[in-house]
């Protein structure tokens, strides 16, 4: 038979066909979620550079960012890199000693740097990374192993809602922390104060077991699950080195000042105008549930007070608000609890003291008192492949 060297010959044009992967739907709106959330989302590839180009414009992912292939990355200096690093957003045609390269680069600069990967040559890299994350479908063992987080559903968007959840159960923590350290130490100062100076206890034991059992437990458990802010994912993301406590110092200790003056104002009308330490502590101690079920509310968030907040927003909490109020109600009416605490009933004009000291808490404003430093939404780096 006749040897043919060019195949190609003899033959009817009928058409092209070209194929495409493209990207998940949810991608786009992971990736501008990331953006507001101050997370720099950056692509790594090994397709031609034109392709990755137009799939990073796409999905969002370059916007005025450059586009590099791993032969320019070979081209330049580490030095040289480092400074160029931040303004790169699509990588193409690289190999794993790229990679590994990139994630050097960006944690030189500063940044926290998370990377997925999938690929038993993305292990170097994912190992590198802050937070490695292994594809859990297509990943391999290896890859799995040298990472932090195992992606089960191989969906980029999946870690963008981790990192939405990460953030809420973290600020739920600071609330619950921020609410019960501003009303114990008010209560340590002022039995600590008031046994310093030879006065009445303002708080038997007994009241103060009921103010942080009953009174205080329900809604800081309440606190604990609020609902997530508006804001959650609009703020940059807080620093690795920054504390629990972090910037909630000036919170906590305007609210025990107030509070302290508030409770010390409600004794000296029971105790130095009305002569009697009954009502005096009856008194403190209402007042000590009133304002503290009122700063709760200012509780709820670090840049907004309770009434840009809202009341309705967390139900548990505010049915948990009106059952400490009625608990308290009993405490001083029920006849029996009367004589288990030795409180004595309050009238009108007593209301009237205990309603205008209960009320400075509104004042605890936690855009005033709260300072946080975050980092620069430049310093947060996801790398996608």
């Amino acid at each position: 038979a006749q040897y043919e060297e060019n195949v190609e010959n003899d033959l009817v044009f009928v058409g092209l066909v070209g194929m495409i992967d493209p990207p998940r739907e949810e991608a786009k709106e992971a990736v501008a979620l990331c953006e507001q959330a101050g997370i720099r989302t950056v692509m790594i590839t090994g397709d031609h550079k034109l392709t990755a180009t137009a799939i990073g414009k796409e999905i969002g992912i370059i916007k005025g960012g450059l586009a590099v292939t791993g032969k320019e990355l070979d081209g330049i200096s580490d030095e040289e890199f480092e400074k160029k690093v931040e303004d790169v957003s699509v990588y193409a045609r690289v190999s794993p000693e790229h990679k590994l390269r990139i994630v050097r680069a960006l944690k030189n600069k500063g940044n926290v740097v998370a990377m997925t990967g999938d690929g038993v040559n993305d292990a170097p890299a994912l190992k590198q990374a802050d937070i490695g994350i292994a594809m859990g479908i297509t990943g391999t063992d290896v890859t799995k192993e040298a990472s932090d987080m195992v992606l089960a559903d191989d969906n980029f968007a999946t870690i963008v809602n981790a990192v939405k959840g990460g953030r809420i159960i973290y600020d739920n923590i600071r609330k619950f922390i921020r609410f019960l350290l501003a009303l114990n130490f008010t209560e340590l100062v002022l039995i600590g104060s008031f046994a310093t100076i030879g006065l009445p206890l303002p708080l038997l034991p007994a009241m103060i077991l009921w103010l942080n059992l009953v009174t205080d437990g329900p809604p800081a458990v309440a606190l604990s699950m609020d609902p997530p802010a508006e804001d959650v994912m609009q703020h940059p993301p807080r620093s690795p080195k920054e504390g629990v406590l972090h910037g909630m110092l000036a919170f906590i200790l305007a609210s025990s000042m107030i509070q302290l003056g508030a409770e010390i104002g409600a004794f000296w009308w029971g105790f130095g105008v009305l002569g009697s330490v009954e009502k005096a502590r009856t008194m403190v101690l209402v007042v000590a549930c009133f304002y503290e079920l009122i700063v709760i509310w200012n509780c709820r968030s670090e840049s907004r007070n309770a009434f840009k907040v809202g009341f309705l927003t967390n139900k548990p909490l505010l049915i948990a608000v009106i059952v400490s109020v009625f608990s308290t109600l009993a405490v001083i009416y029920v006849p029996t609890l009367t004589f288990m605490f030795q409180t004595v009933t309050l009238d009108l004009l007593d209301w009237f003291i205990v309603a205008f000291f209960a009320s400075w808490g509104l004042f605890v404003f936690p855009e005033v008192f709260i300072k946080r430093k975050s980092l620069s939404r430049r310093n947060a780096t996801s790398i996608i492949e």
